[in-house]
């Protein structure tokens, strides 16, 4: 496998001019996992997971960021990698999630970021619904002051949403993940010229927040983030984001017609402002040609920009009881940090492939280790006397929508999918005489029931642990036995 490693951050003794090298120097103290208690779930990525960890030796709290080498070798993530670790390594701003340390160990690559106790501002929209004019009119204007900051860094982030923006204990927003961020330098047009071997029209980003010109491949502009700040500005207003559809397909349609409805109940200021936001054309944005005349806006009359971060948050809304959210950290119970990150989830009861089969090697048991972003109690969702068999994250894709998810085997038989943030299950796939499992390679496979298809791909490349852990299952039960083999 490739080498991939990451130096550890904020040393003070690598410049910062291009990516950092996928070999690094030895860290004065070497981290591993072991060093760490973990903690739930945090956030899912397209090749990370992030779980809340303590660390053992002095208690700091941290959201690790762990990172699969052999996914982001295989989708060609290797630059994206390196360009986040050097810009957080870079960035130093109240407003951006900070980078604390940086490890790897022989299949993942880890960033300690600090931990945000409020939460996601997606969280707060949720619970909220539609939240006040003076609310927004906060968060908006804290979210102007991190573009203003990050752009005058040369950093574009381009995936700019809710789920982006972390909110400390007492309020205030910090944005995180610059996975999708690039780099650049700026041109006397307010575009942008991408570094050396970079290109600047690969599609990133989230459908919702996506801007134009991104999905026809034109030149990036910073006012990508603008766009994405008029979709939020909407979201925090009306509950839901100005372009959703049923698929992502028709969501980019919307986006580029910028096919929304205004909502009646906006204010004359909240309606100009979004409309000067969601323009089609990047330079025409309120803001494109330099920040003071968004800033400036009806919309944030009163604000006083440079005591921003000192001002009072708005109140945060904490989730219903017996709904999952993040736990404070203070008067945790000691249950709270029980997750090692090759937890043994329960007793598995399939047998390893034998020595002759023809797939490739591995184990069904191997489905549940080396998994940091597991769900912590699988067992919350098997009734008495049921045993776990095995699970793992997979993707699950439906036309042309895709869903992280967790699968968990039962021994009942039971295949059951669960939200791995939300801890919920989601659904559950039929067990019959006819299921079937046909592996297309060892990342993605089916499961084929009467009248539906499941179209699957395991993220750790074990669709063959996957078959043969499900076929075993169906011979240990006499009502499945004669199930064809695919």
């Amino acid at each position: 496998m490739m080498m991939m490693v990451m130096g550890s951050s904020r040393d003070g003794e690598e410049g910062h001019q291009a990516p950092p090298p996928l070999v690094m120097r030895a860290p004065q103290q070497a981290l591993t996992p072991n060093h760490f208690v973990f903690g739930k779930l945090l956030g899912l990525g397209s090749y990370s997971k992030v779980m809340k960890v303590k660390r053992k030796d002095t208690g700091e709290i941290f959201a690790l960021k762990v990172m699969d080498k052999k996914h982001i070798i295989r989708e060609n993530k290797v630059n994206l990698v390196k360009m986040e670790r050097m810009i957080l390594d870079q960035l130093d701003f109240p407003g951006i999630i900070r980078l604390c340390f940086t490890f790897q160990d022989s299949y993942s690559l880890y960033m300690g970021l600090e931990c945000c106790d409020g939460g996601e501002l997606f969280d707060q929209i949720r619970r909220k619904g539609r939240m006040k004019q003076e609310e927004v009119c906060f968060y908006a204007a804290e979210i102007v002051d991190i573009l203003e900051y990050i752009h005058s860094q040369g950093v574009i982030h381009r995936d700019l949403k809710p789920e982006n923006l972390l909110l400390t204990s007492d309020g205030h927003l910090k944005l995180c993940d610059f996975g999708s961020a690039k780099m650049v330098r700026p041109l006397a047009n307010g575009f942008f010229q991408a570094e050396p071997g970079e290109k600047m029209s690969n599609f990133v980003g989230t459908a919702e927040y996506v801007s134009p010109e991104v999905l026809t491949g034109k030149p990036v502009h910073y006012g990508v983030d603008l766009w994405a700040l008029g979709c939020i500005i909407y979201q925090m207003l009306e509950g839901r984001p100005p372009f959703k559809a049923a698929t992502e397909y028709l969501t980019f349609q919307k986006v580029m017609a910028c096919e929304f409805t205004m909502p009646s109940h906006f204010s004359s200021e909240a309606q100009d402002l979004v409309n000067h936001l969601l323009e089609l054309k990047p330079e025409k944005r309120l803001g494109s040609q330099g920040l003071d005349k968004l800033k400036n806006h009806s919309f944030f009359k009163g604000v006083d920009w440079l005591k921003l971060r000192k001002l009072s948050a708005p109140t945060l809304t904490v989730a219903p009881k017996g709904v999952s959210t993040q736990d404070s950290d203070e008067g945790s119970a000691d249950s709270e940090w029980d997750i090692a990150l090759g937890s043994n989830f329960a007793d598995l009861s399939v047998a390893d492939l034998s020595s002759g089969s023809s797939s490739p090697v591995g184990s069904p048991s191997d489905l549940n280790r080396n998994h940091p972003s597991l769900n912590p109690a699988p067992k919350r969702f098997l009734e008495p006397g049921e045993k776990l068999v095995a699970t793992a994250m997979v993707k699950k894709r439906k036309n042309l929508m895709t869903k992280k998810l967790q699968l968990l085997l039962i021994d009942k038989p039971r295949l059951i999918y669960v939200d791995p943030v939300k801890l919920v299950v989601v659904g559950e796939i039929p067990w019959s005489r006819q299921l079937q499992v046909k592996v297309e390679n060892q990342f993605k496979w089916k499961i084929v029931v009467p009248n539906r298809t499941y179209d699957l791909e395991d993220l750790r490349g074990q669709a063959w642990q996957w078959k043969t852990a499900i076929e075993e299952l169906q011979n240990q039960h006499p009502l499945y036995s004669s199930a064809s083999k695919g």
